[in-house]
């Protein structure tokens, strides 16, 4: 299931976007608007949604949560931007701040 999230969900709810990959959440963070998207098999999927509801592309960043393990990682094709980020991995550690800060308000209780 493939969501985009614009506030605080209940437990059902993270339950469903994380059954793609069983307690894992693959997340798209629009870190101008402070929303995501969540769930699915590819954040290429929740980028063109995003993309759809209006964000901006350079505000869009992938990474994914661990709900067994709470642990959080930056890594995304989607990321890989020759002008803005040289890398699949999130650089930059104030965006990676954001990614998280966001991600964790919506997805966690």
């Amino acid at each position: 299931m493939l969501l985009i999230i614009r506030s605080k969900i209940n437990q059902e709810t993270r339950a469903k976007v994380a059954e793609d990959f069983k307690g894992y959440i693959k997340v798209v963070v629009d870190v101008r608007r402070r929303i995501l998207s969540a769930g699915g098999g590819k954040h290429v999927d929740g980028e063109r949604f995003l993309l759809k509801d209006g964000s901006r592309q350079e505000d869009l960043w992938g990474a994914g949560l661990d709900l067994e393990t709470d642990e959080m990682d930056f890594d995304s094709m989607i990321n890989l931007r020759p002008e803005q980020n040289k890398s699949r991995e999130v650089l930059d550690e104030n965006i990676r701040k954001h990614i998280e800060l966001i991600t964790r308000d919506l997805l966690q209780e």
